[in-house]
């Protein structure tokens, strides 16, 4: 069973920054895609950044310019530094990937979580 594992997090005063990183293990065959999501109470999770194998990358617009997501292929990780950070950032924040466990099979997964609170 593949497994995400966060770490990072925790709490900065607005203008800081965070970073968080995200290692996947497992029956990894290729991994398509990785990134990062985020969640508040009585909310929908929503896409913070992502990037793929290719190092494509994709940013909420929210946080253009201030974060930054990277992956090492060879470790099967993913980061996320976040910049300019402000209170409006605070959440959840999530791993996601979607990875082959074998040559025609592919499955989402998600870490178990880790929050960031920025303080004004």
């Amino acid at each position: 069973q593949v497994q995400l594992v966060e770490s990072g997090g925790g709490l900065v005063q607005a203008g800081g920054s965070l970073s968080l990183s995200c290692a996947a293990s497992g029956p990894i065959f290729r991994i398509i895609m990785m990134g990062w999501y985020r969640q508040t109470p009585g909310n929908q999770r929503e896409l913070v950044a992502t990037i793929t194998s290719g190092w494509i990358t994709k940013y909420a617009d929210t946080v253009k310019g201030r974060f930054t997501i990277s992956m090492d292929n060879a470790k099967n990780t993913v980061a996320l530094q976040m910049n300019s950070l402000k209170p409006e950032d605070t959440a959840v924040y999530y791993c996601n990937a979607r990875i082959y466990t074998a040559p025609s099979r592919w499955d989402e997964y998600w870490g178990q979580g880790t929050q960031v609170t920025v303080s004004s």
